[in-house]
């Protein structure tokens, strides 16, 4: 028996399991401001068209890059000056990811949201910082975890009396390299009534797969969403990307910037028969 769908209202959207399906968009890096600007641009006229308010996504730093001669993004200072931009431009909430407790509190100067990254998810002073913003907050779930466990992390930030909690999806381990999603465990988190989502670009990862970085395979991605949606949860979060074969970061498993419009035009056709 699932609890009460709670709504978590973040700018223009609002993410409920009961609600209309809401969708997180945005390159996975920001490789440089116009690149970024013009495809938050892009995407916010898809959005436009689909009659749907979304939330921008993007990172400054990719913190947990396979090697260390991997592009790890524009830095804080540079990266929140451009998310900005980026705001105005689109009218759009922003999400962003935090890595460290000490960026908590300058990040949510400019986001919206804050995002847990999935191999962070149990550190504790990082979930703290991030909660006791006030601001709402993105736990993405690590690929380590059970869904019944994500309860702990929602008491943690339940601990700093913010409740305004999102928790997503994006596969768990598989073997070595392969990641795969358990349609159930959308539902066990949904018991939690909290707004679940589903990171569908992330979900098709193949770890380490290229030796030196990230492989995956973003032709599985939109099969996720559709599934996702099925289930009937709060959002669809993906990756997209002009070029993806030229990517600085998740290449492999980012979908076509072309390919949007219609993936998100059948999400919300099956998300609106799941909840008619």
């Amino acid at each position: 028996m699932n609890a009460k769908s709670i709504s978590v209202k973040v700018g223009g959207v609002e993410f409920s399991n009961s609600a209309p399906v809401a969708f997180i968009a945005g390159p996975c890096v920001i490789e440089g401001e116009q690149a970024y600007l013009d495809t938050a641009i892009a995407l916010a006229a898809v959005f436009k068209s689909a009659r749907r308010p979304f939330m921008l996504k993007a990172s400054f730093d990719k913190a947990n890059r396979t090697s260390v001669n991997a592009y790890r993004g524009v830095g804080m200072r540079d990266g929140l000056r451009i998310l900005e931009k980026a705001k105005a431009a689109t009218k759009a909430p922003l999400l962003v990811d935090v890595h460290e407790p000490w960026q908590a509190d300058e990040v949510a100067k400019v986001a919206d949201m804050l995002q847990i990254p999935a191999f962070l998810c149990r550190q504790t002073d990082l979930v703290l910082a991030c909660a006791q913003t006030g601001k709402p907050v993105n736990v993405k779930k690590g690929q380590f975890l059970a869904p019944w466990d994500m309860k702990n992390i929602i008491k943690k930030i339940e601990s700093t009396g913010n409740k305004q909690i999102t928790l997503t999806e994006r596969g768990s381990s598989f073997g070595y390299g392969n990641l795969v999603v358990d349609m159930c465990g959308l539902e066990i988190m949904k018991e939690t009534g909290y707004p679940v989502i589903l990171d569908a670009t992330h979900s098709v990862q193949k770890p380490g797969a290229l030796g030196d970085k990230t492989g995956g395979n973003s032709a599985y991605a939109p099969a996720l969403a559709r599934a996702a949606a099925a289930v009937g949860i709060a959002g669809i979060f993906f990756e997209a990307h002009p070029d993806p074969a030229k990517a600085l970061s998740d290449g492999p498993n980012s979908l076509a910037l072309k390919d949007v419009s219609k993936l998100v035009n059948i999400i919300i056709r099956i998300d609106s028969a799941v909840k008619k």
